[in-house]
């Protein structure tokens, strides 16, 4: 997942990237099936370079890098070492040709018009300055290049991701979420995207809506939402008392979830497509 310096740097760097690599195989089992929307934006066994924006432990690398088998190359870049060391050891063990970058996409020195293609699953949510860094991936990509994200919608839509939080509020200070502000839902408006796109030289933008059904395994949901989320933020400094209140709390609100050894949730989010602008190219 790719984030800004400072205080989303410094999470992704350490607890949040750590926990991350920890639940790898519960998200990537989570988000399967969000994978085809991203795969199947990359044409299969074709000669073609591509970008996985925030790529997190390499799921969706990894999975590109199998579509376009050996005549293609897939690279990955995430701000949070412990992802991206995760990412190359698992492509090393799965024997996946894929590259890793650590770095921040919105400044990092690609090379210039080399990506025929660049993806995202919920990775580029997190810029400090969003039109900077689709600037810096339009410099990065070809002149036919694709673009191809997977965005949350609003958190209204997606009632899910903030259960924990709402269950909780009434026991703990947690960290406030900035409507607008760089974070899981600051792609929300639709609006908003096609303006930042459009301002960073891409075009033919089109973004429209997906309900994807997400499933992970019942045992896992405590350790999901303690190690996940602004819960995650506070769970370490709570006294065992107040830590087994707030876990029977949040786990009873998760019940509408829970369908027998599964929870299940609906995860609403963008797909947006874009191409590289011919006015951007002539500059």
């Amino acid at each position: 997942m790719d984030a800004t310096p400072g205080t989303y740097g410094d999470r992704w760097n350490g607890p949040g990237g750590h926990a991350w690599v920890e639940l790898q195989p519960v998200l990537d089992g989570m988000f399967r099936n969000i994978e085809p929307l991203l795969t199947d934006a990359v044409p299969a066994g074709q000669p073609r370079r591509v970008l996985d924006v925030g790529c997190g432990t390499g799921g969706v690398t990894l999975a590109v890098a199998r579509r376009l088998g050996p005549a293609g190359q897939c690279v990955g870049v995430d701000i949070s070492e412990p992802l991206v060391t995760a990412a190359r050891e698992r492509s090393e063990r799965e024997g996946t040709p894929a590259s890793f970058i650590h770095g921040d996409a919105q400044d990092h020195p690609f090379e210039p018009a080399v990506f025929d293609a660049v993806v995202s699953r919920f990775g580029v949510m997190f810029f400090g300055d969003s039109v900077k860094a689709f600037a810096n991936l339009r410099r990065a990509a070809t002149g036919d290049a694709r673009l191809r994200l997977v965005v949350w919608r609003g958190s209204e839509e997606n009632p899910f991701m903030t259960t924990a939080e709402r269950a909780a509020a009434p026991l703990l200070d947690l960290p406030v979420r900035s409507p607008g502000q760089p974070g899981q839902f600051a792609f929300a408006d639709a609006d908003k995207v096609r303006h930042i796109l459009a301002e960073s030289g891409w075009s033919g933008i089109d973004i429209r809506p997906a309900d994807v059904e997400c499933v992970l395994p019942e045992p896992e949901l405590e350790h999901y939402f303690t190690r996940l989320g602004p819960l995650s933020q506070v769970m370490d400094e709570l006294d065992a008392r107040t830590r087994r209140q707030v876990v029977e709390t949040v786990r009873a609100a998760f019940e509408t979830f829970v369908q027998g050894s599964d929870v299940r949730f609906t995860a609403a989010v963008w797909v947006v497509d874009a191409r590289v602008s011919s006015d951007s190219v002539a500059q």
